[in-house]
C-alpha cells in the first residue's frame, strides 16, 4: 500500500523534505506547483515523483499535507483544504517558524477527520529555492513539532516516524512556548541586525568611512540582515505579541549597558562579557540550526601571482565544493589572509586537512 505525501511550496524546504521521503518504499510525493514550468522542473530535477498544478488533485487521497508556504500564507491554504473532501485520518503540518497562530487557525477550523500538527524544521540555508533543495538539509537539525490538545497520539507518532527520513533530531513543544523560544533565539537576532545595519547607514549619509571600515567583521555579524523583507515582515507581524515582550527586554539590556558606561563601571562591563562569554561557551557547536552557521577557514598565502587558482585547483581536484573566496589582507610585507567558505562542514574539514597536508597555515 502506497503512503502519498503532498507538498505545497517545493522551494529549499519543502523541496528537500520531498527529497527525503523520495524513492523510500511505499512513499510517493507529489508537489504542487503553480506554472507549468515550475512543474516540470520538479519532475526533471528528481525531486517529486509527480507534480501537478491543481490543488485538488495534490491534496486527493494524501495521507500526509505538508505545507511549505510563507508564513503569510499558511492560514490562507489551511482554508482552502479545510474545503476539500480529504482523506480520512489525513495529517497535516507546516514549516513556518511561528506556530501559535497557525495552531488556533486549525483548531477553529476542526476539518473532521483531519489532524494538524505543526512543524518547524530549525535548518535553513544561504541559498533559496528547489535548486538549492538537499535531502541533507535536515540531518543534524532540531525539526520541532507542535501538537494541537486533542491531536491522537497515533497521529502524533505517524508523522513523527515519517520525519526520521529526516534524519533530525525531533522535538516536541506546545505552540506557545515554541513561538517565545525561537522569538529569542532567531526573530530577535534579525531585528537587532536589521536596526544595527540602518543606524550604520544613517552615520554613512554624512561620513563615508563607516562603509568603507565596516567590511569583514561587521558584515559577518549582521549577515542575517539581508533576509528576505517580506518573509520578515509576516514572521515579526505573526509573532508580534511575542517579539514585543522581547523587544522591551532587550531594550533593558541595553539600558543596563548605558548605566554601566555613565557610571564608569568598568567591573560591570567585565562581568557581562565574562557571563555572556560562560554561557555562548555552553552552546552546541556545528549543530544546524535557525541561523545558518558559517564553514569558514583563513589560511596565510604568500602574495604570489596565481595562487588564488592554485588553492581552489586542489580543493577542487579531491571534489570539495567553495562557495566563496575573499582574499582578506594581502600586502607586500605580509602574507596575505584568504578567507575560504564552504555550505557544508564536511568540505570544511576536508579542506583543513588537505590543505595542512600541503603545509599552509590554517584557522578555523
Amino acid at each position: 500500500m502506497t503512503t502519498k505525501i503532498a507538498i505545497f511550496g517545493v522551494g529549499l524546504i519543502g523541496g528537500s523534505l520531498a527529497l527525503c521521503f523520495k524513492g523510500k518504499e511505499g512513499l510517493t510525493v507529489v508537489g504542487h506547483a503553480h506554472r507549468p514550468e515550475s512543474a516540470a522542473k520538479y519532475v526533471s530535477r528528481g525531486v517529486v515523483d509527480q507534480a501537478t498544478l491543481s490543488l485538488e488533485e495534490a491534496a486527493l487521497d494524501a495521507d500526509y499535507i505538508f505545507l511549505c508556504v510563507p508564513v503569510g500564507m499558511l492560514e490562507d491554504y489551511l482554508q482552502r483544504l479545510s474545503r476539500l473532501p480529504l482523506k480520512p485520518g489525513c495529517i497535516i503540518t507546516d514549516v513556518g517558524s511561528t506556530k501559535a497562530s497557525i495552531a488556533e487557525c486549525a483548531i477553529t477550523l476542526d476539518i473532521p477527520g483531519v489532524h494538524f500538527i505543526g512543524g518547524h524544521p530549525m535548518a535553513g540555508s544561504e541559498r533559496s529555492g528547489v535548486e538549492a533543495a538537499s535531502s541533507l538539509l535536515f540531518e543534524n537539525a532540531y525539526y520541532v513539532l507542535t501538537p494541537p490538545p486533542g491531536v491522537p497520539e497515533a497521529a502524533y507518532q505517524a508523522l513523527e516516524s515519517l520525519l526520521l527520513h529526516t534524519r533530525a533530531q525531533i522535538v516536541r513543544l506546545d505552540p506557545e512556548r515554541h513561538d517565545e523560544i525561537v522569538g529569542a533565539i532567531s526573530h530577535l537576532p534579525h531585528i537587532i541586525a536589521v536596526a544595527l545595519v540602518n543606524q550604520i547607514h544613517a552615520y554613512d549619509h554624512s561620513d563615508s568611512l563607516y562603509s568603507t571600515l565596516a567590511a569583514g567583521g561587521f558584515r559577518d555579524i549582521t549577515r542575517i540582515a539581508s533576509s528576505d523583507p517580506i518573509i520578515w515582515r509576516d514572521i515579526l507581524l505573526n509573532n508580534r505579541s511575542v517579539m514585543l515582550r522581547l523587544l522591551k527586554d532587550w531594550n533593558d539590556e541595553v539600558s543596563s549597558f548605558i548605566h554601566l558606561l555613565e557610571s564608569g563601571d568598568g567591573a560591570g562591563i567585565e562581568s557581562a562579557f565574562q557571563e555572556a562569554n560562560q554561557f555562548r561557551s555552553q552552546l552546541p557547536e556545528r549543530r544546524k540550526g535557525m541561523i545558518t552557521p558559517l564553514f569558514d577557514l583563513h589560511i596565510d598565502v604568500p602574495d604570489h601571482p596565481g595562487i588564488i587558482g592554485r588553492i581552489a585547483t586542489e580543493l577542487g581536484d579531491q571534489g570539495i565544493n567553495l562557495s566563496n573566496v575573499q582574499i582578506i589582507e594581502s600586502r607586500e610585507d605580509v602574507p596575505g589572509i584568504m578567507r575560504l567558505s564552504f555550505r557544508q562542514e564536511n568540505d570544511m574539514e576536508r579542506a583543513r586537512i588537505l590543505l595542512q597536508e600541503n603545509d599552509y597555515t590554517v584557522y578555523m
